[in-house]
């Protein structure tokens, strides 16, 4: 095992992961301006980009960038300078480091080679979207980014579907739509979801509903800035009758009312459970 004190004096540098703001700038903490001015170098996903934030808060500390297409050739690069004494402080264009962004990969290399890692509290989109979606704060997933192609999209959900703590998901606006739908196909259409767009700017926006309702809200609407989904997590008693799922839809029917349910309630939670249209468990439970 490794023991870190994180504050106690070294000759060797430290690594301090910075978050940035999501959207406002008013959300920069005087600790992460102050270490951002006291580091040697900034570690910059895109240096434009975080450019723009040093001169507004007029901190004049030099980038080098590090992403995903040159980590391999700047992390031993990082480590010398560490090695050395240096401070380095490594920012994402937006939100913490490592979190759907470069940073973890020096992260490792920084422990590996005994070199403290100090992170800074701050911004996070799916923490901040989680607290005010209305769904269960606790237990929570997060997951990030799902796969792009839809076979493996799909195969990614029917993974996730009997997961009991709420998930978090990131998507860019011209897919959100489509992983919706895709959501509600395998999820099935009553399960609750939220989409947070533009958090902390001034067009920040939260729609609520199933994802029934998400899913043809967004079949009508475009969304720009980009989003994070919620989803509710599986309900345990959808878990206790995943067995029934082996039955016909009506005799699945049959059970739930043998347990007293209507049958009005039996064909909603037999539509839920199998990710089926309301209409059409009805119509297959009466044909003759």
């Amino acid at each position: 095992m490794q023991k870190q004190k994180s504050f106690d004096s070294s000759n060797i540098g430290q690594l301090y992961l910075v978050p940035t703001p999501i959207g406002n700038l008013e959300d920069m903490s005087f600790r992460c301006i102050n270490s951002l001015k006291e580091a040697t170098i900034i570690a910059s996903e895109d240096t434009r980009n975080t450019q723009k934030l040093l001169n507004h808060f007029e901190i004049t500390t030099p980038q080098i960038s590090f992403h995903e297409h040159n980590y391999k050739e700047r992390i031993p690069q990082f480590i010398a300078r560490l090695e050395a004494g240096e401070m380095i402080a490594q920012v994402s264009d937006a939100g913490m480091p490592s979190i759907s962004d470069p940073g973890h990969e020096l992260v490792e290399a920084c422990i590996e080679a005994g070199i403290k890692v100090v992170a800074l509290p701050g911004p996070t989109a799916g923490i901040t979207a989680l607290i005010a979606s209305g769904l269960v704060p606790q237990p929570f997933t997060f997951y990030g980014f799902l796969p792009r192609k839809k076979k493996e999209q799909v195969e990614t959900l029917e993974q996730l579907k009997t997961a009991i703590p709420t998930q978090i998901f990131y998507e860019s606006p011209h897919r959100i739509a489509t992983t919706v739908k895709h959501f509600s196909e395998v999820f099935g259409e009553e399960r609750k979801a939220v989409v947070c767009r533009e958090l902390t700017k001034l067009h920040e926006e939260y729609l609520r509903g199933t994802l029934a309702e998400l899913r043809d809200y967004l079949a009508e609407h475009t969304l720009k800035g980009e989003c994070c989904l919620l989803v509710e997590g599986a309900d345990e008693s959808e878990l206790k009758d995943n067995t029934e799922l082996e039955l016909s839809i009506k005799e699945h029917i049959d059970v739930l009312m043998n347990t007293g349910s209507s049958s009005k309630e039996a064909i909603k939670e037999v539509a839920k459970l199998r990710g089926l249209k309301k209409q059409d468990v009805y119509k297959e439970y009466h044909v003759d």
